[in-house]
């Protein structure tokens, strides 16, 4: 089954417990939280105050994305802030300093997962993919919402999914990036089944029919 995780970096911060409550009301399955520190990459978006707002706000599965320098540093911080999945970029640190970071996240009970930048090969997961609950390929250099889908990623999305089934069928494949109802199904039918979608969800007026939307070009695909 595909699962759609709305970005908030899309949603409307004035009133976010409420979007998160829309979201979910609209069939949303996870609430895809980006956390910049403007060093990983070019911007600066939201930290833990914000996650342990949401989690006060709503119980939707959180699926928190560390877009941050040295994220061992914080990792526990944010599995108590209420994150379900801490999400962890391989390029923000040392395989060594990842690895312990993977174990802090799950010592607190919490799934990890580990992300690709789109100039990052498929190989590059090989040292995690037995520790880890979710496998997520950037689609777009990551860092701001609203950018066009690259559509180059693809093979990656094959192989990692042909890397999961050889080493850990368990493991989720996420994709996040310029995600709409065109792109969607491209991603499903490579073997991704966690779909990131920020402005496709939130920017439109009928959230449940987006979902929908998204969801039924899968199927159709």
């Amino acid at each position: 089954m595909i699962k759609i995780a709305p970005s908030v970096l899309a949603a409307d911060f004035c009133r976010l417990g409420a979007e998160a409550a829309e979201v979910k009301a609209a069939g949303a399955d996870y609430l895809h939280v980006d956390v910049m520190d403007g060093l990983l990459v070019p911007n600066i978006s939201i930290g833990i105050p914000v996650v342990e707002s949401l989690r006060r706000a709503t119980d939707m599965f959180l699926d928190v994305h560390l877009m941050i320098t040295e994220p061992v540093r914080y990792a526990e911080r944010f599995c108590k802030a209420g994150a379900d999945l801490v999400n962890l970029h391989v390029e923000s640190d040392t395989q060594e300093n990842t690895l312990r970071a993977i174990e802090i996240i799950r010592a607190c009970g919490k799934r990890a997962g580990v992300t690709l930048k789109p100039k990052t090969p498929a190989e590059a997961v090989l040292p995690f993919l037995d520790r880890v609950d979710l496998i997520l390929v950037m689609t777009v250099e990551p860092g701001f919402g609203g950018q066009h889908f690259m559509a180059a990623q693809l093979p990656k999305i094959r192989e990692i999914r042909r890397l999961i089934e050889m080493n850990n069928p368990a493991c989720e494949l996420e994709v996040d990036g310029g995600i709409d109802r065109d792109t969607a199904p491209q991603c499903a039918e490579a073997g991704a089944n966690v779909l990131v979608a920020g402005s496709a969800v939130f920017g439109k007026p009928d959230r449940a029919a987006a979902i929908r939307a998204i969801r039924e070009n899968c199927l159709k695909n």
